[in-house]
This record gives C-alpha cells, structure tokens and sequence, in this order.
C-alpha cells in the first residue's frame, strides 16, 4: 500500500504550486474563459495525472517484481529530480520575473469541452509531469501489496490535490487580481517551494 502518504500530498501540492503551463492555463481560463471552462480545464488536467500515474503504474509493477535493487535506483533518482526541480526553482525565482500570462494565444475556447481537452493536453504535453511519475511517483509505493492498485489510488491523490490547488489559485485570482499578479508574492513563493523542493529530494533520495 501508499506509504508516507502526507509527505505525498505535500510534494504534489509543492509541485502544484510551481508556476508554469497548468498555472498560467488555469489563471487565463479563469479570467477569459469563463466558469465552464475553467471547469472543463480542471478536469481535463485531473484527467491527465491520472494517465501518468497509469502508466507508471504499469511500468513499476514489472520493475518491483524484477529487481529490488532497481526500486532503490529509482527512489534515488527520484530525490535527484526533486533536488533538481528545486535548485531550477530557486534560479529562475532569483534570476528573472515570474510571469503568469501564457505564451500560446492560440489555445482559447469556450465551454467544457474545449477546456478540457486543452487542461488534457497541456498536462500531457507537461514533461514535469511525465518525469514525477516515472521518477519520483514509485518511491512512495511498498514492494509489499498491490503494487498496480496503490500506483493509481496515488495518482488519484495527485490529481485531487493539484486540483484543489487550482481551484484555489483560480479562485485568488477572480477574488484579487492585483495581489496575485504582484512579483513580490511569486517570488516568495517561489523561493519556499524551491527550499522545500530541494528538502524534500535529499530526504528521499536518502531514504529517509
């Protein structure tokens, strides 16, 4: 079964909160394309975490089974990616302004359909995403139990909680726009997601 499950929640919502595609996605849907496709883009990326974690899934299941000593390398290599997604947040937190406003102009549209299938491909085309759950994902996992059931049953987990996040941020911004797009208030979070991130890699990277 999952293990550790807090400090998962933890590492989604960190990773959640990191600014990029998804956030930048979902603060434009929010205030352009209105309720419905907001709503369309949320689950289309809930959608997305869930067929990540799938594949991992998949994938883990055989390794378990194969080679104890390959789980160990992929709990390693999984603290190596969140050190490194921490370090990478910390340079570009103090090196340049975070900016919340997508660069593809050409992805807007109306209605639940639409923001889903764009919530599902922006997700998808995320390589964020694809690393956590081959990486990272897995070292939160037994080798005792359903290996499958508990792979996906965190993939649920990951996509309820960058949703809840979402959600929040998206209700922040229709609340107060001019407080969320201050740099001030990125920068600071970006330098505590990058502190925790980089915490976080080194405890599991050790096998803490």
């Amino acid at each position: 079964m999952p293990t550790h499950v807090p400090v998962f929640i933890a590492t989604t919502l960190l990773l959640a909160m990191l600014p990029g595609a998804s956030a930048a996605l979902m603060i434009r849907q929010v205030l352009e394309g209105g309720q419905r496709t907001l709503q369309g883009t949320l689950a289309g990326n809930a959608t997305g975490f869930l067929l990540w974690s799938t594949a991992a899934a998949a994938g883990l299941s055989a390794v378990l089974l194969a080679s104890p000593t390959a789980y160990t390398a992929l709990r390693i290599a999984g603290g190596i990616v969140l050190m490194y997604l921490g370090v990478k947040t910390l340079r570009t937190t103090i090196n340049t302004t975070v900016s919340t406003t997508p660069t593809d102009k050409g992805e807007r549209g109306t209605g639940f359909a639409s923001g889903y299938l764009i919530g599902l491909s922006t997700n998808l085309g995320n390589p964020k995403a694809g690393v956590f759950a081959i990486s990272v994902l897995p070292q939160f996992v037994t080798a005792k139990g359903p290996v499958f059931l508990s792979t996906v049953a965190l993939g649920v987990v990951w996509a309820l909680v960058s949703a809840s996040w979402y959600m929040l941020l998206t209700w922040a911004v229709s609340r107060g726009r001019d407080l969320v797009s201050k740099p001030t208030v990125l920068r600071g979070l970006g330098v505590t997601t990058g502190v925790v991130l980089l915490g976080l890699g080194a405890a599991v990277a050790a096998g803490v």
